[in-house]
């Protein structure tokens, strides 16, 4: 959230790569049986969304301060 906040578009890159270490992470623990395999992705599935979500608000925090200047995250495709 601190570096989505502070420096915007430098964010994307590192909540990416957490985002898919964490998911394969939870990939590989899903591939147990049953009710375990629930049981050990479900903590990594947990704070993949929790970085995504820290993510998104310190980017959404930053674009309603009013001392700085809006910055646009998304890329358009043509």
């Amino acid at each position: 959230m601190v570096l989505a906040f502070l420096v915007t578009r430098l964010s994307r890159r590192p909540e990416r790569g957490m985002q898919r270490t964490l998911g394969t992470g939870a990939r590989a623990g899903g591939t147990t049986s049953g009710i375990l395999g629930r049981l050990f992705s479900k903590p990594l599935h947990a704070s993949s969304r929790a970085v995504g979500r820290g993510g998104s608000a310190g980017r959404r925090s930053r674009g309603r301060m009013p001392f700085w200047p809006t910055v646009r995250t998304e890329r358009r495709t043509w």
